[in-house]
């Protein structure tokens, strides 16, 4: 049976989220302490015990799922001796999630990936005003007709198709009045449901471009590492491993489309013949479902199960899977 660990994007936090990881397991706990120490304050206060808007800010959310993501994946080892060198065909996260996965095949420190989502999140956040962009989901529209939508609302603004999360939920960036008329344009083509998202910034789209260039400054000050694991890339759908094409992917990401459901079916066709994949997540709980983004047509089925690893502060289970549009 073939392996793939996928890490979680920005939307799933939420206040408490690895607290139980960390009070059971002196390996996840390390992990939160390596954090904090690396950006020089008590980001693990934040998690733990919030406020929600404090954790909800770009430059707190996203090392702050970084570091749960890798305080899961340390029990996983420590505990159920898994080795992803042994285990697994590739690694791959959503957004940000793609630096967890990096972290966790030892491309990248994970003092070294705190510091840059720190980066990334102030650059994301700066690099458009407040309330100048925009992003919305697109539901039941495929990602064809979105980027079709998308660039009918442009006109002479930025609106593009940001994120391709399958099943049909595709979400476009950009400026504000661009996407409210993506919206519009989406409902009379057909959308089941077009929504604006709750953000502060119009992630993943060209007006991300001083972000994109903070970055380049930024990775090219740390060491990247060739992973023990192929990493599929967001932008690229395909697997990687020299540090300069990862470094080349984690910019081009910030202004590129994730594309979620292409890298989903490309380990599924490549691998999962009766595989799995084990997703880290900033769930407080331990979660199951079907494999996700298996792709239009595929028997789900086949494919085993999709294990979402976290923890609960009650200790139950769950089997309802998160429908939540994911953007960064």
């Amino acid at each position: 049976m073939s392996l793939a660990f996928i890490f979680p994007g920005q939307g799933s936090q939420t206040v408490g989220m690895g607290r139980g990881l960390a009070d059971a397991f002196p390996a996840a706990r390390l992990v939160f302490e390596e954090v904090d120490e690396a950006l020089g304050e008590a980001l693990t206060k934040v998690i733990w015990e919030g406020p929600a808007e404090t954790l909800m800010l770009t430059e707190n959310a996203q090392p702050g799922l970084m570091a749960v993501s890798l305080a899961a994946m340390r029990v996983l080892e420590t505990e159920a001796g898994v080795d992803l060198a042994r285990d697994a065909r590739f690694v791959a996260g959503h957004s940000l999630g793609e630096y967890s996965a990096l972290a966790a095949a030892g491309a990248l420190g994970i003092g070294d990936t705190a510091r840059l989502l720190r980066i990334r999140g102030r650059a994301m956040q700066k690099a458009v005003p407040v309330g100048t962009g925009a992003m919305a989901a697109l539901l039941g529209l495929d990602f064809e007709q979105a980027v079709t939508v998308a660039g009918e609302a442009a006109e002479d603004q930025v609106c593009q198709a940001a994120n391709d999360n399958g099943g049909g939920q595709v979400v476009v960036s950009g400026d504000k009045a661009a996407v409210e008329r993506a919206v519009e344009i989406a409902k009379g083509k057909g959308a089941r449901r077009a929504m604006m998202l709750p953000v502060s910034a119009p992630f993943h789209c060209s007006l991300m471009q001083p972000a994109a260039d903070a970055m380049a400054a930024a990775l090219a000050g740390v060491t990247v590492k060739s992973p023990v694991v192929p990493v599929v890339a967001n932008v690229l759908a395909k697997p990687i491993r020299d540090p300069a094409d990862i470094v080349g992917a984690l910019v081009a990401q910030v202004t590129g489309t994730v594309r979620w459901r292409d890298s989903i079916s490309f380990m599924a066709d490549a691998a999962f013949q009766g595989g799995c994949v084990v997703r880290l997540s900033a769930s407080r709980r331990v979660r199951r479902s079907g494999l996700s983004g298996a792709g239009p047509g595929r028997d789900r089925s086949a494919r085993g199960e999709a294990v979402r690893v976290g923890s609960d502060r009650r200790g139950q289970g769950t089997n309802r899977a998160s429908r939540r549009p994911s953007a960064r």
